[in-house]
């Protein structure tokens, strides 16, 4: 079995962890919540395996790196850092209903990378200017700061959703963790994202400057990972010194998490040193 057929069925168990999380939810029974864990958790180990395996094919082929190199492998990353932060976020609250959020952008994440049919699987040699450990840092800490921001992307869309009714109690909504609880959260989420993002960018100067011999150039990925940056600061000055709280603070998360699908998926249109992650 090769890594791309784990990676497919891993797709199909995200899919169903993602399924019984929302029944969980929505028929109250905690029965499916303790089957929807069990299935995350499967997932997680065969995301894990997918990685491991695909690494080893890669060296079988002679061309040996890290698989974050293309649109498929670092999807296949970020589908697993969101499914693992969610389960710890899980484990820490004692709360299923946030899976109901987390575990379905874990499964967008990677079935795009395994079905769609302008992503390639295949298994291909480094441009030159891709051949150093800084890669692994750069991919590696960006895709964290992106999975805490997804997170943080449901978390916000939860408050907002929660917030809108006076009293929620017997709804849907009333399973949500409190709305103090979800902003403290998206909170966190921000900050932990923050941290990593801020890590990638530096990581990705210094690989920048060792490839092509400057720490910055105003590549559109660059730009934008700057902008997603600025717009991330922004929430935390505001909510440190500012003393913004819940909505303003849910707005600005899910605005900062558009930034981060542009840099991500936007930019590969534009003409740029980063549009080998075009796929």
């Amino acid at each position: 079995m090769n890594s791309s057929i784990i990676l497919s069925l891993t797709t199909f168990i995200y899919g169903f962890a993602a399924f019984l999380y929302i029944a969980s939810w929505v028929f109250r029974k905690t029965v499916f919540g303790r089957i929807a864990t069990w299935t995350a958790i499967l997932g997680v180990c065969g995301n894990t395996l997918g990685i491991v395996v695909r690494w080893m094919e890669s060296y079988r082929l002679g061309i040996g790196h890290a698989p974050l190199s293309n649109l498929y492998e670092s999807l296949v990353f970020f589908a697993w850092t969101i499914a693992v932060l969610y389960l710890i976020i899980e484990r820490k609250y004692k709360n299923q209903t946030i899976g109901v959020v987390a575990l379905p952008l874990a499964f967008l994440a990677i079935a795009y990378a395994s079905l769609s049919p302008n992503i390639s699987d295949t298994i291909q040699p480094l441009l030159p200017a891709l051949k150093s450990n800084w890669l692994i840092a750069h991919v590696m800490t960006c895709f964290v700061g992106y999975a805490a921001f997804a997170i943080a992307f449901g978390l916000s869309g939860m408050y907002l959703l929660k917030g809108r009714q006076t009293d929620a109690s017997g709804t849907l909504l009333s399973h949500f963790p409190d709305t103090s609880v979800l902003d403290e959260l998206t909170h966190q989420m921000v900050m932990f994202g923050f941290l990593f993002l801020t890590i990638g960018i530096i990581t990705g100067a210094v690989w920048a400057n060792s490839a092509w011999g400057r720490y910055w150039g105003w590549d559109p990925k660059e730009t934008w990972s700057l902008i997603t940056w600025f717009v991330y600061a922004t929430l935390l000055h505001a909510r440190l010194m500012r003393g913004w709280h819940g909505k303003r603070i849910a707005f600005l998360s899910m605005a900062g998490f558009l930034a981060v699908l542009f840099t991500y998926f936007g930019v590969n249109y534009l003409p740029g040193l980063h549009s080998y992650g075009a796929g």
